[in-house]
Order: structure tokens, then sequence, then C-alpha cells
């Protein structure tokens, strides 16, 4: 990419150590690895999945999908209006329409982005052909290239390997908050043998190991890496917090002037933390916490 290029980032992105007690007491050093600065735009894991599906789109209008709060949405439309691409949103939850549109929604509609709420249990069957071309056919979208819910698919995963590739032997432990799992699934395939990528969904279920199997086997043809996955840590489930954690990420905010977003960054830092006081990170671990977010004001995180 070029200077003159909207989505040009600045990479690699920077590596600093955070000085915490809560991991010295115990050996542990943190280093973050602040994704965030990517792109002002296109925050974090956003521009490394988006960009390669902008790529393969070839100039063609932009489909994807997501929930109320989408990061994955905002990224999406604000893309389409750095480059004149047109976007559709495809909303989770008919319900929603007709309603106000909450700020995230109404960052994406500023940014030129078409939405279309589809009922739940349509959108949960959009993998399924039929489904899926209904879906596309209802949002007036038939022709346009479509991202998957959260941007991961192969040309995602194989961008996320980068970010493997320049954390390559800078620490033991590389972690990362997980949603659909295609950060983990290239992060994992990038770094070098002896390292570890750790991820941490931020839903419940238990789905997400054989969603990042099947992603690296669409992107290399096999499972990568050594990688694993930390599910204790969900908070309830996506799009959600509690006083605690929120209180956790304040108290972070103020011990290193670092924003902490809630959905992901907060969420894999407390699991972090916790697995520092457990003992599960052996004295003389290098952990590095790949923060891929930054606080969406308009809601308060």
């Amino acid at each position: 990419m070029t200077s003159a290029d909207p989505l040009a980032p600045a990479l690699p992105s920077p590596l600093a150590e955070v000085r915490d007690d809560r991991f010295s007491r115990h050996g542990v050093r943190l280093l973050l690895k602040r994704d965030d600065l990517i792109h002002p735009e296109l925050i974090g894991n956003k521009w490394r999945k988006l960009v390669p599906n902008i790529e393969a789109a070839r100039g063609r209008a932009l489909v994807t999908f997501g929930g109320a709060y989408s990061n994955h949405l905002r990224a999406t439309a604000a893309a389409g209006r750095l480059l004149g691409l047109p976007t559709v949103g495809v909303v989770r939850g008919d319900e929603l329409a007709g309603r106000p549109l909450n700020p995230s929604l109404a960052r994406c509609a500023a940014d030129g982005m078409r939405l279309h709420f589809v009922a739940r249990s349509a959108y949960r069957r959009k993998g399924e052909p039929e489904t899926l071309a209904a879906i596309l056919r209802a949002a007036r979208a038939e022709g346009a290239y479509v991202v998957p819910e959260g941007g991961s698919n192969a040309e995602a995963v194989r961008g996320c390997a980068a970010l493997g590739k320049e954390l390559r032997d800078r620490a033991e432990v590389v972690a990362v908050a997980c949603g659909t799992g295609g950060t983990l699934a290239g992060l994992a395939a990038g770094l070098a043998p002896g390292q570890r990528a750790l991820g941490v969904p931020v839903l419940k279920g238990g789905f997400l190991e054989a969603e990042v199997r099947a992603l690296q086997e669409g992107a290399f043809g096999a499972r990568t890496g050594d990688w694993g996955l930390e599910e204790r840590f969900h908070f309830g489930g996506y799009a959600r917090t509690t006083p605690e954690l929120d209180a956790f990420a304040m108290d972070f905010e103020d011990r290193h002037g670092v924003p902490v977003e809630r959905l992901y960054v907060a969420k894999l830092l407390y699991a972090l933390t916790a697995l520092a006081e457990e003992g599960a990170l052996p004295r003389g671990t290098t952990v590095a916490a790949v923060v891929t977010g930054r606080p969406f004001p308009d809601r308060g995180l």
C-alpha cells in the first residue's frame, strides 16, 4: 500500500512492556501489542482482516453481518466511506428495525452503510446457501462481495498471520481476545516454533475450537501452530460486562494510561491477570497481549 492509500497502516504496531505488580510478583512480564494504533478508523484486527477481503472484492460492493454493537460493521462502513465503496450491513434482530439507531449503528449509517435487519432465526442460518441467498435478495445485495461475520475467512486468516510474524520470538505466550476466531487462527500460524497463542473467547458456548480449526484448514490446509483457548472469562457472553470487569478496566487505564476497550480487551487483560495469579503462567514467562480495539466513546466503552 502507498502513503496515498486511505487504508495505509502504521506497521508494525508498537510492542511495549507495562510494569504491573500483578504480573511481576509472579515473575511474569506483560507486553502490549498495540494493534489499536494501526489505523485511525480500521482498528487492530479489523484492518488485518478487512483489507485482504477488500482486495479480493476488486471494487465490488461489500455486504457483511453483525450485531447491533458490532465493531466489524463499523470498520466495514468506515472502509467503504474511505474507499468510496457501497456497503450493506445485515444486522441481527428484526425487532431493531424502525427503532432509533444506537450510536454504533448510527455511525455505520453516517458512513454510508445501508442497514438491513433480519430475524435472529434467519441470522443463525446465514451459513446455509439458501438462507444466505434469500437474505442477499431481501437486502438488495446480490452480486456484492460477502464478508462473513467478524470478517473471518481464509483471506482474513492469512492476513492475520502477519501479526504472528511481527511477534516472533518476542514472547513465549501471545494472547488475544476472540469473537469469531479468525485473528487467533492467523496469529498462531505466524508465530515461531516454541511460541504459544492463547485465545480468550468473549462469547460463551464452547464452539470456538472447532471454528478456529476450520478457519486454519481453509487458509492453510491443516491445523497450524500451537494454540489453545481459555474460556472462563466471557463475563456472560458477547457485549456483556459486569461492574467487576468495568472496575478492572478503569484501574488498568489509571495504572498504565492505556485506553481499555471493554467487550474484548478488558476480558483479555482480566484473564491474563487471573492466570498469572493462579500460577498458570510460569515464572520467567513473557506474555504479549494483543490490543485489538479502542473504547467506543458513544457507548461509554
